[in-house]
């Protein structure tokens, strides 16, 4: 399929800053922030190409960096007969993409009500809105402790995950926040790992809060956000509830929120 190209002119463009291939089927990238952009961490954004016809083909994306930062960072699966992330792989350097400038979202710190530690619950790309909230500070100034479990089918797909760990552990401005309050647990589903499990069943068999050194979901204490595939948001939603969690949203907060609009 043949796109046409994004110019710096054209409305909503963004210059690309960086690309890195994790594997065959995963990518990041980031690109210039626009002076007027403002979002809360854990926003997405609508991120696409222009089509055959010169109209914007456009997918939901999370924002992967803080609301603080300079660039804005994104974590894509590569679907090879996707309309549209099977030429997004394919950016560069200088490239320009576009990006409408109205940041939305339900994995915002806002639809929680308080409590003493959160969850955050993500597999594959689902991680991405996790890579923006585990670096801002108003996180750690909310809970006592924050649990980030991130399940992928291998360990190469788990490459990501544990960069951003290392590399917020070794962020000047929330580094010392997140070496004593954050918590990281990688699981993998179809290969060998330390590890194995889908965090519904995790969670269901009680070895999720074993490994956590943490108690079951409790609506007192006990927050989680979700963002993976379909199937997973579902059962987790179902689980949550079985607990006595109530979902929450921007107009009410509650105990449980998912990201409705993830992708892959």
């Amino acid at each position: 399929m043949t796109f046409f190209e994004v110019t710096p002119e054209a409305d909503d463009a963004v210059k690309v800053l960086d690309v890195k291939h994790w594997t065959d089927k995963l990518f990041s990238f980031s690109v210039e922030r626009p002076t007027s952009f403002r979002f809360r961490s854990g926003e997405f954004v609508m991120l696409g190409l222009l089509d055959t016809l010169g109209k914007p083909l456009l997918r939901a994306y999370s924002v992967a960096s803080p609301s603080w930062d300079e660039r804005l960072s994104f974590y894509s699966i590569k679907v090879p007969d996707g309309p549209l992330t099977s030429r997004l792989q394919n950016i560069k350097v200088d490239d320009h993409i576009i990006m409408r400038k109205k940041p939305v979202g339900t994995l915002v710190l806002d639809a929680l009500i308080p409590g003493k530690q959160i969850y955050m619950i993500a597999t594959g790309t689902g991680i991405a809105p996790f890579a923006s909230l585990i670096r801002d500070p108003e996180l750690y100034d909310k809970y006592e402790q924050v649990n980030l479990i991130h399940t992928c089918r291998n360990k190469a797909e788990l490459a990501y995950g544990k960069e951003l760990v290392d590399r917020t552990k070794r962020d000047p401005l929330i580094g010392e926040l997140a070496l004593e309050n954050l918590v990281y647990l990688s699981t993998t589903t179809r290969e060998n790992s330390d590890v194995m499990g889908r965090p519904t069943d995790l969670i269901q068999n009680g070895k999720l809060f074993s490994l956590l050194s943490t108690t079951p979901f409790s609506p007192e204490k006990d927050r989680v956000m979700i963002c993976g595939s379909l199937g997973m948001n579902t059962d987790m939603k179902l689980i949550c509830e079985e607990f006595g969690l109530v979902e929450g949203a921007n107009s009410q907060p509650g105990h449980y929120v998912v990201e409705k609009a993830f992708v892959g």
